[in-house]
């Protein structure tokens, strides 16, 4: 087994820390934040040492690790985090879910996150520092570039290029052969027919109040 630390104390770790624990060949040894975040001397009943600290600690001659932080500020401050734990000499593994059904004959990259349910058709390719979380279909030939995150029930079609530091919120679904842009941000529920400019943001329409109530309505 080979033995981990992951960078992070909040929920995101502690799912990290599940997924290798139960579903793969790694050993979670410590969880590692910064110094002005530490709060308690243990996170799950294993040491959390500040990462000014963790190359002496727990050296990356013997120790992976994982970056395990959530999309805030459109993925920029996992990167960064994950270029400080390359440049310290760390292996960044990745998690692929046993339960997802990965086609591509393509490596992922580097501290990725697949999660359960996922379909990942042939020839998808998914760079370095990217989150799919359950239950998303990602279509034949598809590339997904550094540093994105994809939530819950997401369709990509076919030949969509999904360009780095982007952000698609849950059940959004991406038309086939078309480009979403860096750093774009696309809400909850959107279709997505045509390519995105860069940094766009990108909402669909929200559900209204209806003026009855549902004991007046007959279904």
């Amino acid at each position: 087994m080979a033995k981990l630390v992951i960078f992070g104390a909040g929920d995101i770790a502690r799912l990290a820390h599940y997924y290798f624990t139960h579903d793969s060949e790694h050993e979670v040894a410590a969880f590692t934040v910064d110094q002005k975040y530490i709060k308690d001397e243990s996170f799950l009943k294993l040491p959390l040492v500040a990462f000014e600290d963790i190359a002496k600690l727990y050296p990356p001659r013997d120790y992976k690790m994982f970056v395990a932080m959530s999309y805030a500020k459109m993925n920029k401050p996992r990167a960064e985090k994950y270029y400080q734990a390359k440049q310290l000499g760390y292996e960044l593994v990745s998690y692929i879910s046993s339960r997802c059904s990965f086609l591509s004959e393509y490596a992922v990259g580097e501290n990725c996150a697949i999660l359960e349910d996922n379909t990942i058709q042939p020839f998808v390719r998914i760079g370095n520092n990217v989150t799919l979380w359950s239950g998303n279909h990602i279509g034949h030939d598809a590339t997904i570039d550094d540093h994105c995150f994809l939530a819950s029930h997401i369709v990509v079609s076919g030949h969509v290029h999904i360009h780095p530091y982007c952000f698609i919120g849950v059940n959004a679904t991406l038309r086939n052969s078309i480009e979403i842009a860096p750093e774009t941000l696309i809400g909850a529920g959107a279709i997505i027919m045509k390519n995105t400019e860069p940094k766009g943001v990108y909402l669909p329409q929200r559900a209204e109040l209806f003026k009855k109530k549902s004991d007046e309505i007959e279904l």
